[in-house]
């Protein structure tokens, strides 16, 4: 009767056909160009990278494994070879204001040329300045301004003495300027004499001297006058002398640079910063170049440090726009930093210590990021929004982000930004930041979802066996034989979980490529076969199921009770999927059901316990909505039941034992047993309809490989939603225990059909008059319910009358 629901064989895998491939092994296919399977996403990219517009910055989303780095990657490359080497950048000193650097760009390949072409001029008006103050065309014209000079200042300082002479003084020329010297007898007074003067001397030596002062004031302002005359002078001989040499280095320069008026305006403010610094060039030593302390202080920055050009960032060596992807977006990472020098203890710091970030290095091209890695770095996530808003790119101190005291330092001027930023992470880090991050959706507009699957379809088997080409041709790995391609083209289903759908997760895929390739290796084969596929994910399988294993020794020596043989009543056996890490496996498990007179409707033990999750709360609660549908439309229900998974100490969660808990639930209530030896799994709606679930073949086999350990009679099986049919990929050894009817699979739509199955009793036949038919499963469960009903109400009756007699 049960046969109708039973699974055919070829449903239970999708095998690969091997005849429909025309090649012996991948040797014969050409490597993959592109992904498979990702249509959606790659259109996504490829409009993203396209359009030119603000905001547009793309959002790669997707699950680990799926290809969406590498893909990202790829199609970056692909788009970065046709598209203009953007500009060199440079900071230069800023003489007007040095604390804040100029930034220069030029043409890319050409900012180290630049760089090269300033310091060889400044090095060539080092050597040949001097040159030009030995000449004796200069020193013939500074000796006219010298005699000019000592001409006028000899007269003033004669006027001086006349003038001195009415009050009996003299001037003299010393190191420190003219001085007034006493007279006596009409020569100047020693300074024996001047000790010997008694205080009247002094005194009238004192009068005559203030005098003085007041009468020559304007003489001496005079003669500094002329002496500040002569030292313009010998300045402006010195910058007309030095000049030409000057003009004619720096000319060289600009000739190569004259389309750029950055690199012009910056050369006209070097010109003259030099001419007003001559005396530097002509090697004179000034008073704090003698101080041996001032030379110490400036022994790691000379005055000449002005001159240099910080090649900021330079493309001579790409062939397109750059690509930068970078692992450890921190906040410095991105923006850049400015370094500091220690010297004698003193923290010191110039334009040359501007170092660039991430944003500077894909300036003009792409940046490539990790959302997670961007998002656990403090300040980075608003650092990269505030670059992306302004299209500025700021060096900036993390004090001024946090309100520290902002301590001196640079502020170099901001480089304009263009880049487009391809930020990559989970579905759920997108919803994160769209829904709480109001200017992510502004600055991110492309979002390029990666699926976890694709159709198994003619096209993409053959992208897949070239995709495995392009992974032996790539890795020097042995070629795959036609077996072995087949092979692998039914474990991507596997790992989809459907029998029409391709996992995407090609790191998995990729693993076993690596491990069966070794395994070819040991075995002496010059292709990989099937068994070297087949011995891989064994191997694999082996290397994580320790836990499987020692849950199977638990069922074997009856420390975990499950029975596979018999019929209960209240008792079925439910299906679960456990694992650790990477690895996940069916685990059977014993649900009970206690039904009794009462109120309280059906109580989920693991609930109380504080053991279930909140989905497999909502499973228990919908059973008592199907079972007032079915049983309480013309009376109250009056029904108490407990559900529980029996030995289950870890918790559970999930709906997929929904539709076996009430199995279990109306085999109690209608006493009718069920078959011990079917285990259950599948979700329930209200309406009592069979809905899918996960795992469906883990928990198969789970199932099976515990029937396997007890002896397989021939009777064993599943029961699983219809809809999971098209989900099952189960391992061989399942696949011929069922062809040899030593296990079976039961695929049932509603909670009637799987009575049916699991008892061999019609559940709910019904009578014209809406009444379910004697002897159906239904009819015995409202029988049980109209009697707990009934008592119910005598109960009610006596509580009544015990009340009034008490009144009374």
């Amino acid at each position: 009767m049960i046969e109708k629901y039973e699974v055919p064989i070829e449903k239970l895998k999708n095998k690969c056909d091997m005849n429909c491939f025309d090649f012996n092994s991948t040797v014969d296919l050409y490597p993959l160009q592109g992904i498979i399977g990702q249509r959606r996403a790659a259109k996504a990219l490829e409009f993203g990278l396209d359009i030119k517009k603000k905001g547009y910055n793309i959002f790669v989303s997707g699950q680990s494994g799926t290809g969406r780095n590498s893909y990202a990657l790829a199609i970056t490359e692909k788009k970065a070879e046709s598209k203009e080497i953007p500009d060199d950048w440079l900071y230069v000193h800023n003489f007007k204001n040095p604390d804040s650097p100029i930034v220069l760009h030029v043409m890319s390949s050409t900012g180290k040329i630049l760089k090269k072409d300033i310091a060889n001029m400044i090095e060539l008006l080092r050597k040949e300045i001097p040159k030009v103050f030995t000449s004796k065309e200069y020193e013939n014209q500074k000796s006219v301004l010298r005699q000019q000079y000592q001409n006028y200042s000899q007269e003033i300082i004669d006027a001086l003495n006349e003038m001195g002479k009415k009050y009996g003084f003299i001037f003299d020329q010393s190191e420190k300027g003219l001085i007034s010297i006493p007279l006596k007898d009409g020569r100047a007074m020693s300074e024996e004499e001047y000790k010997n003067l008694n205080p009247e001397e002094l005194e009238e030596l004192r009068k005559n001297s203030n005098e003085l002062s007041l009468e020559t004031i304007d003489v001496f302002n005079k003669l500094r006058t002329l002496e500040e005359e002569y030292r313009n002078n010998v300045k402006a001989l010195d910058e007309k002398m030095s000049l030409d040499v000057v003009t004619f280095h720096m000319n060289e320069v600009k000739k190569k640079f004259e389309e750029r008026q950055c690199v012009i305006e910056y050369l006209k403010n070097l010109k003259e910063d030099i001419i007003e610094h001559i005396s530097k060039f002509k090697g004179e030593k000034n008073e704090e170049m003698k101080n041996p302390f001032a030379m110490l202080q400036r022994s790691s920055e000379t005055f000449f440090d002005r001159y240099l050009v910080n090649l900021f960032i330079d493309h001579s060596e790409k062939t397109g726009a750059p690509i930068v992807n970078e692992t450890n977006p921190s906040y410095y990472n991105l923006i850049g930093r400015i370094e500091y020098k220690n010297e004698l203890g003193v923290m010191k710091t110039d334009f040359t210590q501007i170092k660039p970030g991430a944003l500077h290095q894909a300036n003009g091209g792409y940046l490539i990021l990790q959302a997670k890695d961007l998002l656990t770095n403090p300040f980075a996530w608003n650092a990269l929004k505030r670059a992306l808003k302004t299209n500025k790119i700021n060096i900036e101190g993390l004090d001024k982000q946090v309100g520290y005291v902002v301590t001196s330092t640079l502020k170099p001027q901001p480089i304009p930004m263009d880049i487009k930023v391809i930020l990559i992470g989970d579905p759920y880090t997108y919803s994160m930041l769209y829904y709480y991050d109001e200017d992510f959706k502004k600055l991110f507009k492309i979002m390029a979802d990666f699926d976890i699957e694709m159709d198994r379809n003619d096209e993409n088997i053959y992208k897949m066996a070239r995709f495995i080409a392009t992974h032996c041709e790539k890795e020097g790995l042995m070629h795959f034989d036609r077996s072995a391609v087949g092979k692998m083209i039914e474990y991507s289903s596997r790992l989809a979980d459907d029998q029409n759908k391709l996992s995407s997760r090609f790191n998995q895929v990729v693993e076993i490529l690596y491990e069966a390739d070794r395994f070819a290796e040991m075995m002496d084969s010059n292709v990989v076969k099937l068994e070297h596929i087949e011995k891989a994910i064994s191997e694999k399988k082996y290397r994580n199921n320790k836990y499987e294993e020692k849950i199977l020794q638990m069922f074997e020596d009856g420390s975990l009770l499950l029975d596979v043989e018999g019929e209960k009543i209240g008792e079925i056996n439910g299906l679960a999927v456990t694992g650790t890490g990477e690895y996940s496996f069916g685990k059977p498990s014993k649900i009970t059901v206690a039904t009794f007179r009462g109120k309280s409707g059906i109580v989920n033990i693991e609930r109380e316990v504080k053991k279930s999750g909140s989905i497999h709360d909502k499973g228990v609660l919908i059973l008592n909505g199907y079972i007032g549908q079915k049983f309480a439309q013309e009376r109250p229900l009056s029904l108490s039941a407990s559900i529980v998974f029996e030995q289950l100490y870890s918790g559970v969660d999930g709906d997929s034992a929904s539709s076996t808990e009430l199995y279990a639930l109306l085999s109690s209530l209608s006493e009718v047993p069920i078959k011990q030896y079917i285990a259950v799994t599948g979700s329930v709606n209200q309406r009592g309809q069979i809905q899918p679930i996960g795992g469906v073949n883990e928990k198969i086999e789970g199932f099976f490989k515990v029937c396997k350990l007890k002896g397989l009679t021939g009777k064993q099986g599943v029961m699983i939603p219809h809809q999971n049919v098209k989900n099952l990929m189960l391992a061989d050894e399942v696949i011929q225990a069922v062809e040899n009817e030593m296990f079976h699979i039961y695929a049932v739509k509603t909670i009637e059909e799987g009575i049916e199955v699991l008892t061999d009793e019609k559940a709910d036949d019904k009578k014209k008059d809406g009444t379910y038919e004697e002897g159906t499963v239904y009819h015995l469960v409202s029988k049980k319910l109209q009697a707990f009903s009934k008592d119910g109400q005598k109960n009610q009756k006596k509580k009544k009358r015990k009340k009034t007699n008490r009144a009374e």
